[in-house]
């Protein structure tokens, strides 16, 4: 028989900061079991008071930008100033691949061992909703912890990176510098997300290459928003490796943060932000609630292969799915409607 989950035992440990029971937390809040679904929500009801008050910052990067060396030396430098910083992951591959950002928390050598760290591995939830409804609700078990910096990243599948901007308060990008155009391989969705870039690896011979690679990449930005010089974000230059530039670029951070506090933006975005949760977690339940439906599972085979076929159209088999998840008597899969 399983152990009872004392819930307040949780709170407290989670409020004193004790990393057994922040884990515990992060465990039951991850869970899909129905059971421990009602008790992590009973846990975050009570935490969400002590929540709120962390830097919340989202990191994604283009492939090869070392991003797990970047948030090792950005979160050692921060820690070392006396911060508590978290680190979590929105990677919905990690189902498939066995948990891939394992990997990364083992290449983060310094923030792995450091007692002001927290460095969670991504959930393996299944979907990209999945995983970030346990991401959004870790944050909360994190900052009640006192964790007061929470760095989030993405790996960037898929829309991981929109999901990641819809749940932290600055999206920071990490590139490299590149021969030719520096936005290639950017996407630009990400570009359009992103409130401060970074050119890494600026050390060595590569350092000229990567200042020159900064400039061509804001005059290129100045372009995309010429009339808002504001919503251009700063391109600066940094080294993971060698730990430089990395104090000018969190002073960038900070100055985005102050800006959004001062203007009021930075409550209204989080309570944009609940609100675009709220409708996103209406989605999902409801999308929850169709696949695992009798009726629709039992009919989705079937209409599949007609559709595959083409001797059923999209929308009739949509009809008949949403016919079957409500009850309606619709006749045999492919029935035509009147019109």
């Amino acid at each position: 028989m399983a152990a009872k989950i004392d819930i307040d035992g949780y709170v407290q440990g989670v409020l004193d900061g004790k990393r057994a029971f922040v884990a515990r937390a992060i465990t039951l809040v991850e869970s899909t079991r129905a059971e421990h679904r009602v008790l992590a929500q009973q846990l975050l009801s009570r935490l969400l008071p002590h929540a709120g008050a962390a830097r919340r910052i989202g990191i994604s990067g283009v492939p090869g930008v070392g991003k797990s060396t970047f948030i090792d030396a950005l979160g050692t430098m921060l820690t070392g100033l006396g911060h508590r910083v978290a680190v979590l992951a929105v990677d919905p591959s990690s189902s498939r691949t066995g948990g891939s950002i394992l990997g990364d928390k083992t290449r983060m050598e310094r923030l792995a061992v450091d007692p002001a760290a927290f460095v969670r591995p991504s959930p393996t939830a299944g979907t990209l909703g999945g995983v970030a409804k346990a991401t959004r609700e870790s944050i909360v078990v994190m900052e009640a912890a006192g964790y007061d910096v929470v760095l989030v990243e993405t790996v960037g599948v898929g829309q991981s990176e929109t999901a990641v901007a819809n749940m932290v308060d600055t999206f920071l990008l990490l590139t490299l510098a590149r021969t030719g155009d520096q936005l290639q391989g950017i996407k630009k969705g990400v570009l359009e997300l992103a409130d401060a870039i970074a050119v890494n690896k600026a050390d060595g011979p590569h350092e000229r290459d990567a200042r020159s690679a900064a400039r061509e990449l804001a005059g290129a930005l100045r372009l995309m928003h010429p009339a808002d010089a504001a919503r251009t974000p700063p391109v600066l230059t940094c080294s993971a490796r060698e730990s430089t530039g990395l104090d000018t670029l969190w002073d960038r951070l900070e100055q985005h943060r102050t800006v959004l506090e001062s203007t009021g933006r930075l409550a209204a975005k989080r309570r944009d932000q609940q609100v675009d949760w709220t409708w996103a977690m209406v989605r999902d339940e409801l999308l929850d609630s169709l696949y695992s439906h009798p009726s629709v599972r039992k009919l989705v085979p079937e209409l599949e292969q007609r559709v595959r076929e083409g001797t059923l159209t999209a929308t009739l088999a949509a009809e008949e799915i949403l016919g079957a998840f409500h009850g309606g008597v619709r006749g045999e899969p492919g029935a035509g409607t009147s019109a």
